[in-house]
């Protein structure tokens, strides 16, 4: 290992400026460091310019146009509704446009922050290359990100084919879009497209969408997908791609469709190579970069964050383990944070939404916890009945015997907010019993919380009481 440098140019490097990196040098400037950040691509990372800010304005120019022709329900008859593909391509650079500022140079510069653009490789444990420019730190902090991955289907590179960073360059709304893959974000485009316009085809490997999921999940959404005209294949393996025709396996035998233009969907790989890791000797694990509780490498001193750490894909978890990496790398060895999962919430964008926080009943079970769950459907709720949005439910798991929440998985409009809300009450540890006694407005979406938690008193209200209670009541009006 190369010596220690006694001298440095900055408390802390960071590697990439996506939510992870971002976060991080944020983090450092506010405490006060001198942070360099080095970005090779654009300021924001995926998560602006081609992952959450784009999709989210996406779709919600679909839900609008979706919204218009369903209004029928409501008596309200909207006729003649037309998506123009380029004015919602605007919509999206807008969106895009309004919140890259925050992220910018610019920004950053004016905290503090020395931003470098290119590509940086380590050439030591505290050094790195950036375009023949070396820059020492006494930490380094990596937020590299990660790439799309492309499935081994022969023909399909040759294929008029978008991965879900190209996708935002698409020059017209394709008639025919075959979709591969039927995770988060494969089911969110896969809504999206087809309800601006796009007869939309999905192909799943697993035998359901968000196989990650309850399996109540999704078949909620193969049902309301094929309710709107998506032909969802599951338990499919897409075999080949010839030109504009596809080739699948239902279980049956082969099928070949025919489309304009193929969505990859399939998953993201850690950013892992390229930055002279494996040469340096930092640990690679499953093709994401080790780290411990502290969020540090088998380096003390150097620190990974986001995509490429995982477990999680998700720009707030980036967010969650940047704060981690940054505020030990330079508290260390005076003060240092372990991260912690339990209560950690996500959602998926579909229509209906889904929100999870914490364990569901197959993560309960993997860990040997007896649990038990209390379900309350959406189409009890009054709120969701006046909006009819009645598909949809929440799932509550407690510890059996208790009333601590372990976690919920929620199912219907508004469910990420449900499970945020879930999610601070699991942080601060208050129970089912505290969920039912918390005053909620009438009829507000977390009304199904407190529906919810009111089913789980019921299942457990002691029996014995009630014949007392009864006796009780008629002394009380002097029958005995």
């Amino acid at each position: 290992m190369a010596r220690r440098n006694q001298r440095f140019d900055a408390d802390v490097i960071v590697i990439g400026a996506g939510s992870a990196g971002l976060v991080s040098a944020y983090i450092g400037a506010a405490l006060k460091a001198r942070v360099v950040l080095v970005e090779s691509g654009e300021m924001g990372g995926d998560c602006l310019n081609t992952g959450c800010v784009p999709s989210k304005a996406l779709i919600a120019a679909a839900r609008r146009a979706h919204h218009a022709r369903d209004s029928a329900g409501f008596g309200v008859d909207v006729s003649g509704v037309r998506v123009d593909f380029e004015r919602v391509k605007a919509h999206v650079r807008r969106a895009i446009a309004s919140i890259a500022p925050n992220d910018s140079v610019e920004r950053y510069t004016r905290l503090g922050v020395r931003c470098l653009r290119g590509e940086a490789r380590l050439v030591d444990p505290w050094t790195i290359d950036v375009e023949g420019q070396r820059v020492r730190g006494r930490n380094i902090v990596i937020a590299a990100g990660a790439d799309p991955v492309m499935p081994p289907v022969p023909g399909l590179a040759d294929s008029p084919c978008y991965t879900t960073d190209t996708i935002w360059d698409m020059p017209e709304l394709p008639q025919r879009l075959a979709v591969l893959g039927g995770g988060p974000v494969g089911c969110e485009l896969s809504q999206a497209f087809a309800r601006l316009g796009a007869r939309v085809s999905q192909f799943e490997m697993q035998p359901r969408l968000l196989g990650g999921e309850d399996p109540c999940v999704g078949d909620l959404l193969k049902s309301r997908f094929e309710r709107e005209g998506i032909a969802v294949h599951t338990g499919t393996r897409v075999e080949s791609v010839s030109g504009t025709s596809l080739c699948f396996d239902p279980g049956d035998g082969r099928v070949e469709s025919r489309f304009d233009a193929i969505l990859v969907a399939t998953g993201r790989r850690p950013r892992v190579d390229g930055f002279g890791l494996e040469a340096l000797g930092v640990e690679i694990r499953a093709g994401r970069v080790g780290v411990n509780a502290f969020m540090q490498t088998n380096f003390p001193h150097i620190y990974a964050c986001g995509d490429i750490a995982g477990p999680y894909q998700f720009t707030h978890a980036a967010s969650h383990q940047a704060w981690h990496a940054t505020v030990n790398a330079l508290l260390r060895p005076f003060w240092r944070f372990r991260i912690g999962y339990d209560q950690m919430p996500w959602a998926v964008y579909t229509d209906p939404e889904i929100g999870r926080v914490g364990l569901d009943e197959a993560a309960a079970a993997e860990r040997g916890l007896a649990v038990e769950t209390t379900r309350f459907d959406l189409a009890d709720l009054d709120r969701a009945v006046a909006e009819h949005e009645t598909d949809g439910f929440l799932k509550l798991v407690t510890r059996r015997g208790s009333d601590r929440l372990l976690g919920a998985v929620a199912a219907g409009a508004h469910a990420g907010e449900i499970a945020s809300m879930l999610a601070l009450a699991m942080k601060h540890r208050v129970g089912v019993n505290g969920l039912l006694s918390t005053l909620v407005p009438y009829p507000a979406w977390s009304e199904a919380i407190k529906r919810g938690a009111g089913q789980w008193k019921q299942a457990h209200a002691p029996a014995w009481i009630f014949p007392w209670l009864a006796r009780y009541h008629r002394f009380r009006r002097g029958n005995e």
